[in-house]
């Protein structure tokens, strides 16, 4: 017999939303359908105002669009209450801002340690999960450091730990780079190289075109629609003289699975 199609990990189907703004309407999607299999790279790109945010928090399960069909891991959310979309968010997503959103005063161990104590997951064990977390994007040394002692592409390496801490299908990140100076966005973007190879899903919403020729496949966006969907040859960039571009490695240790959690405050989002 044939093998079975492998089921899309992300299924949206003639998806729209609409935004009251008093007697004005605002359409910020117009009727978009993608599917996303589970391990791919996926760029989502657009000028301000396609649409491309609007999109990532319906993927993000931020949102709920106004009619249309998105289905994760083949539930269709739309169809799901206010905590079963929560524990669905949290079960298979995980995701890194731009802005790192990342406590002043704690740790790093606590910054990804925390997801895993609203989730009710025993002290000795969240420390073992948050330091394989923190030694997979190559911080195993700096589990006790503060954001203010961590630089810029430090303090993401953390948020990103704690985006994976709990084994998510999907990694979503939003401008990742865009706070972050050449080299060190240049470290970010080969780490989520490394993590791709690992089998993890990885959608990247940007609008520099540099971070989306890291992809394997890039959707570009325009007026709320795709305008184009391709597959690409992923680029990286030339070797310093002397040396080698990309960063070492990251270690590949089997966290166990573990509910997710995702803390919403302020309006954002901490995962």
């Amino acid at each position: 017999m044939p093998d079975a199609p492998i089921q899309p990990l992300i299924e949206i189907i003639d998806l729209t939303k609409v935004y009251k703004m008093g007697e004005m309407e605002v359409h910020a999607l117009r009727g978009v359908s993608l599917s996303i299999q589970p391990g791919e790279y996926v760029a989502i790109v657009g000028a301000s105002g396609s649409g491309k945010s609007t999109l990532m928090n319906m993927i993000g399960l931020l949102d709920r669009p106004t009619d249309g069909i998105y289905r994760v891991g083949g539930t269709e959310s739309q169809k799901l209450g206010k905590k079963a979309l929560s524990d669905l968010r949290n079960r298979e997503i995980g995701f890194v801002f731009q802005r790192f959103n990342l406590l002043a005063r704690a740790t790093a161990m606590r910054q990804v340690e925390l997801p895993l104590f609203y989730a009710g997951v025993a002290s000795r064990k969240s420390k073992q999960m948050a330091t394989e977390a923190l030694t997979r994007v190559g911080l195993g040394e700096r589990t006790h450091h503060r954001p203010e002692e961590l630089s810029g592409g430090q303090q993401q390496r953390v948020a990103i730990a704690r985006a994976i801490v709990n084994q998510p299908s999907l990694l979503l990140a939003d401008e990742p780079t865009g706070a972050l100076d050449s080299q060190t966005g240049e470290e970010i973007l080969t780490l989520f190289e490394d993590l791709h190879s690992q089998g993890l899903t990885l959608i990247v919403v940007t609008h520099d075109p540099d971070v989306a020729a890291r992809a394997h496949r890039v959707i570009t966006m325009r007026d709320g629609l795709i305008l184009e969907d391709v597959q690409q040859v992923p680029s990286r960039p030339a070797p310093a003289p002397g040396g080698d571009a990309s960063v070492a490695p990251v270690a590949q240790p089997t966290l166990d699975a573990q509910p997710r959690v995702v803390l919403e405050t302020a309006g954002e989002v901490a995962v």
